[in-house]
Order: C-alpha cells, then sequence, then structure tokens
C-alpha cells in the first residue's frame, strides 16, 4: 500500500520592485553630489551676472549701484565697438573652424590609409592640440611671425610684419593649426566607422576614387563634419588666448573679439554691469551652437544603435 504525503504549496514570490519614480531616483543618487557641485560653481554665479547685468555699476565709482533693466544690454547690441567685436568673433571663429576642418579631413583621408608608421605619425599631428593655448599663441608670435627672426622670413627672405599686416590672419592661422588635429581625430573615427565592403563593391562596379569620395564618403562623414564645426564653433568663440597674446585686439580693433571686449570692459572700462551683460550674449551665443551640437551627437548614438 503506498502512502501520499502532501506538500505544503510553496509558491515563489516575485521579487518586490520599487516604484519606477522611486527606482530611477536610486539609480541618479550616485550623481547628485556632482549635479549639486556643478549647479553651485556655474549656475550661481551665472545667476549672480544675469543680477549685474541690469546695474550700472561703474568701479570707478563705488557705492552707486543703480538698477537699470535691460539697457545694458541695448548698449550691447547697439554699440559700435561690440558690434564690430561681433562681426570679428563671426570671422574669426568661422575661417578657424573651416579651414581647421578642410585640413583635418585632408589629414584623417591621409591616415585612413596602411604605412609603415602610422601610429608615430598619428602622435606627431595630435601634438599641437595638446599645446596650452597661450603657449601655442606666444609661439607663433615670437617664433614664427616675428619681422626679425620669425621663421616666415627666415625661409622667405624680407622682413614683413605678419601681426600687424594681416592680423586676423596671424590669429585664425594660430587656431587652425591647434584645431586641426581635433578636426582630424572625429574625421578619422568616421572614416574607420565606414563600410569597406560597400567601398570595394563601388571599385568593382568601376567607381574611382574620386567618385567614392564624393558620393560616398562624403555624405557618410557628414555628420562628423557638423560634429566637428559645432564643438570647434563652442571653443573658438570664447577664444581669449591668441587675440590677448599675438595681437591685443589691435590693430585698433581689428581682432578685437567679444570675450577679449569683455575683459577691456571690465578692466579697462571697469564697467562690470555692461561687461556681464556681454558675458550673458556670448553664453547665450553659445548655447544655441550647444544644441545642434547636442542633436548631432544624438542623432550619431541613434545611427550607431539601429547598425
Amino acid at each position: 500500500m503506498t502512502t501520499t504525503v502532501s506538500r505544503p504549496d510553496v509558491r515563489i514570490q516575485p521579487p518586490v520592485r520599487p516604484h519606477p519614480s522611486k527606482e530611477r531616483w536610486i539609480r541618479r543618487a550616485p550623481l547628485l553630489p556632482a549635479l549639486i557641485f556643478a549647479i553651485v560653481i556655474t549656475q550661481i554665479p551665472f545667476l549672480y551676472t544675469l543680477y549685474l547685468s541690469t546695474l550700472h555699476w561703474n568701479a570707478l565709482k563705488p557705492g552707486t549701484h543703480e538698477f537699470i533693466g535691460l539697457q545694458n544690454y541695448v548698449t550691447v547690441l547697439t554699440d559700435e565697438r561690440l558690434r564690430a567685436a561681433l562681426v570679428n568673433t563671426v570671422i574669426l571663429t568661422a575661417g578657424a573652424v573651416l579651414f581647421s576642418m578642410i585640413l583635418g579631413l585632408g589629414l584623417a583621408l591621409l591616415l585612413d590609409r596602411s604605412f609603415v608608421g602610422r601610429p608615430v605619425v598619428r602622435t606627431l599631428l595630435i601634438t599641437p592640440f595638446l599645446v596650452m593655448p597661450i603657449a601655442a599663441a606666444l609661439l607663433w608670435k615670437h617664433a614664427i611671425f616675428n619681422p626679425a627672426y620669425g621663421l616666415i622670413n627666415g625661409i622667405f627672405g624680407g622682413s614683413t610684419d605678419w601681426i600687424s599686416s594681416y592680423p586676423k590672419g596671424a590669429v585664425i592661422t594660430t587656431l587652425v593649426w591647434q584645431w586641426t588635429p581635433f578636426m582630424m581625430l572625429i574625421l578619422l573615427a568616421g572614416l574607420q566607422s565606414q563600410s569597406t565592403e560597400v567601398i570595394e563593391a563601388a571599385r568593382v562596379d568601376g567607381a574611382n576614387a574620386w567618385q567614392v569620395f564624393r558620393r560616398m564618403t562624403l555624405p557618410h562623414l557628414r555628420q562628423y563634419l557638423e560634429l566637428g564645426g559645432l564643438l570647434g564653433s563652442i571653443y573658438l568663440v570664447n577664444t581669449f588666448d591668441a587675440v590677448f597674446s599675438i595681437t591685443q585686439g589691435g590693430p585698433g580693433t581689428a581682432t578685437t573679439n567679444l570675450p577679449y571686449e569683455i575683459y577691456l570692459t571690465t578692466f579697462r572700462k571697469f564697467e562690470y554691469g555692461e561687461a556681464s551683460a556681454a558675458g550673458v550674449v556670448v553664453v547665450i551665443l553659445t548655447i544655441i551652437v550647444a544644441t545642434f551640437a547636442l542633436r548631432v551627437i544624438s542623432s550619431l548614438f541613434r545611427i550607431e544603435a539601429n547598425s
């Protein structure tokens, strides 16, 4: 006779998961110290700068902080010197970004090929981007552009004062030398993400090198070119070292950009309110460019995730 022993009904209970909103906060909790630090370091000073931009505050007249609303912004947008500084900022930024992207594309195409010593060449080409901006500006000012002992006049002869004769060209050349490696790295990453099978198939079908570059490589690099241009613009719109070290904004106001004009307004005119308003304008322009950069980056991530 068989005896059947009944076992108690034991059911495996699913783990208790916290509420989705609580779970999100648990995941984000380790980031709170960094977020608080970023707010204290960046946002509180920016809010104070907004407050200063509404005051008529000249350091030569202590104790007089008159509230004038948006009058400083009107001055920034209508003052002739500040308008000239805005135009110079656009010219210097656009010129440096454009030429560095063209040179960076050429170097990226060369480094995308296999040859002996490619890692060494790549390291040497990256070196200018690792030089401090102030050191790069002084190097070009004294070692290359100097009319008495500079490298250019030493090679080609003559005694041309390149900085006085071509001030914008001198600043743009220095920025291009330093930022070309940055563009090269971004475009080289884009080239190495391109499908080699598709290129080989196009060559088998009879496409030459120019057709492959124009119809396949360049469209593939479009988003990388946009990313490089936007990121370069974010950094170069705030250029101060090269202008201060090479030309001091001259001759006249030929190379005075917005960051250097803000410096002059603060430490030469001592107009703290006006300088704060100009700084806020620069921040707004940078945020606009950064917004487009973030959109390009997110689109690249989506393409990478779908591939």
